[in-house]
């Protein structure tokens, strides 16, 4: 017989409200926690579902383009791949395969990793940039096995075969701690930015806007396509572009006539100071920095002892030797000193206490045109004592001597005019003399001024007496609206009454045109002017100078060339700008060397260092 169990309690009323209290209290906390989820962190937990299944994904700027003064491209933009790692997915387990698959040290990899986290775990990190196309597939084909690894697209620079204008033009290179620090959330780790000339004076406009991208992405890290048909992202803005003074095919030609040499060579337009070639011998290669400067040639371009990356077109401070008769003579005619009638008698030589300082030969009795014209050093050792080292300083700063000419290349030197003062400060004050101002009066002494300001000097007595402001960049194109602005520069005057310029003029003329030491810069059918300098080098052989502009009458083209350990300028400095002149006048290249010929030159050259 079965035992009967009492089931009459089971549908008790207790029971029931003891299992309907359960139901309630289970079903509140679940309400409870959807009312948080939903409602209170809602935003939180939105985002981190994004992040789990959305890649973002840069959408870098087009850097802006760089055209010479007659519409050419000079500095383009072509693709460039990037590797990116995303820290907030990045699985630190895969580092060692993903460093065997880049080809690099684990460490650094992982260093790049941890400071792009530093800055921000959800924006993608650039390990390794420019990549070449079998690198980019390999990693493609592992991505399924690398979460958070992906790749970009960037700009790099490309550059025009035949000029190199590196000093001019600069480079780019990519950001470090100290800038990054400096501009706070406008750049992140791995960005590139200017570094040198155009690029980094002009960074702001050039580099654009970035954007961002947002990818939808499966548990797998496959691509599923653009996050709400592409709705929530932001496009990216291409960078300005910049429109050069610069003449591709003289600065072509102006280097190809400098290869093999040591020192600078300035061409500038004596109307508005824009640059119409400027080169810098050694140079580089910009194609160097356009994508990943390896170790060994960063190495290379720093010990090299010919200094390639040293802009001797701004940074130099050479004593100009005679290219500064002018100044002395400036000075002297307009302070009523002399006029044209005064002359004085070279021997050969001029005493000052117990030092005979020489001239190359007897000139005889001579004015001041003809002792600019055949550069008679016993007139100006005379005439500078004249002047005095004070109102020598004076005409010095007029002409924009010791200090910058603020050219928007950014690097330069301001160089040296003494004055009593500064002999004060060197010597000790009563403890020097006057014999220190005489060889200043032949552009010897401390003095001390760069090619590009014997460019701007010379463009003063071109255009009759006026120093612009040196520039390489004569506008601003917006390609967003196609809008143009020009950039306004600095004027001055150097303060030369007509008459006195129109003596300096006539004796620069009858250096090149009557017989003096500049015949060599003669253009064939144009008339041009000029002066001769050789400065002396007490560690070597000395430095060949020549400044000059042309065509006399309406001067289009001013020209300082320096070339150091040459020699007389006349012999090398002067036929150099004389056919830099006719190139820019004329169109004909005389002696130019073809781009097949400059090459070898430059291997050649590089081969010896």
């Amino acid at each position: 017989m079965g035992t009967i169990i009492d089931n009459s309690d089971i549908g008790s009323p207790h029971r029931k409200d003891v299992l309907r209290a359960v139901i309630v209290i289970l079903f509140s906390i679940l309400f409870l926690r959807l009312y948080q989820l939903q409602l209170l962190y809602h935003e939180e937990f939105g985002k981190k579902s994004d992040e789990n299944s959305v890649r973002t994904v840069l959408d870098e700027p087009v850097r802006g383009y760089m055209y010479d003064r007659n519409g050419k491209l000079l500095v383009d933009v072509g693709p460039a791949y990037s590797i990116t790692v995303l820290p907030a997915s990045f699985d630190t387990a895969n580092s060692t395969f993903l460093s065997s698959l880049l080809d690099m040290e684990k460490p650094a990899l992982m260093e790049r990793i941890a400071r792009g986290k530093a800055y921000s775990r959800f924006l993608p990190v650039r390990v390794k940039r420019d990549i070449d196309f079998p690198l980019l597939s390999s990693v493609e084909e592992n991505l399924y096995l690398l979460p958070g690894i992906s790749y970009d697209i960037e700009s790099k620079r490309l550059y025009m075969p035949d000029v190199r204008a590196s000093h001019l033009l600069g480079y780019c290179k990519e950001i470090t701690d100290a800038q990054m620090a400096k501009f706070g959330t406008t750049y992140q780790q791995g960005d590139l930015i200017g570094s040198t000339g155009l690029e980094a004076s002009y960074e702001s406009f050039l580099r654009g806007e970035k954007g961002l991208e947002f990818i939808s992405i499966n548990s797998k890290g496959r691509t599923l396509g653009p996050l709400e048909g592409g709705a929530r992202d932001i496009p990216s803005k291409d960078g300005f572009d910049l429109l050069l003074t610069v003449d591709m095919g003289l600065q072509a030609y102006a280097e190809s006539l400098m290869t093999n040499r040591l020192g600078a060579l300035v061409a500038i337009d004596p109307n508005d100071g824009g640059i119409l070639a400027m080169v810098s011998e050694p140079d580089f290669d910009l194609s160097t920095f356009s994508g990943v400067t390896s170790t060994d040639q960063w190495n290379n371009l720093n010990n090299d002892p010919h200094k390639p990356l040293f802009n001797r077109a701004t940074m130099t401070r050479y004593p100009p030797g005679s290219t500064f008769k002018m100044l002395v003579a400036a000075a002297a005619l307009q302070e009523g000193i002399i006029d044209e009638n005064f002359h004085y008698t070279c021997t050969g030589g001029f005493r000052f206490g117990n030092r005979v300082f020489k001239d190359v030969e007897v000139h005889g009795r001579i004015n001041v045109v003809a002792a600019i014209q055949h550069s008679c050093d016993v007139f100006f050792y005379q005439l500078v004592m004249k002047v005095g080292l004070d109102k020598l300083a004076e005409y010095g700063q007029r002409f924009g001597f010791g200090q910058r000419t603020g050219i928007d290349i950014g690097e330069e030197v301001s160089g040296l005019i003494p004055t009593a003062q500064y002999y004060d400060r060197v010597y000790g004050k009563g403890k020097w003399t006057q014999g220190n101002v005489v060889s200043l009066g032949i552009g010897q002494g401390e003095i001390g001024v760069s090619p590009l300001q014997m460019a701007r000097y010379t463009a003063a007595f071109a255009n009759g007496g006026t120093l612009h402001q040196p520039h390489a960049v004569q506008a601003i194109r917006n390609k967003r609206t196609n809008h143009i602005d020009v950039i306004d520069h600095k004027t001055s005057s150097v303060g030369l009454n007509p008459h006195v310029m129109a003596l300096l003029r006539e004796g620069m003329r009858r250096v090149v045109e009557e017989g003096g030491t500049g015949t060599s810069a003669k253009i064939q059918g144009l008339e041009s002017a000029g002066k001769t300098g050789t400065a002396e080098n007490p560690h070597g052989k000395d430095h060949s100078w020549y400044v000059g502009f042309a065509p006399f009458d309406n001067p289009k083209i001013a020209v300082a060339v320096m070339v150091e350990n040459a020699g007389f300028g006349a012999a090398v400095a002067a036929p150099i700008a004389g056919k830099v002149m006719q190139r820019y006048l004329t169109g004909a290249s005389p002696a130019a060397q073809t781009p097949a010929v400059k090459q070898e030159f430059k291997q050649r050259a590089t081969a010896s260092r």
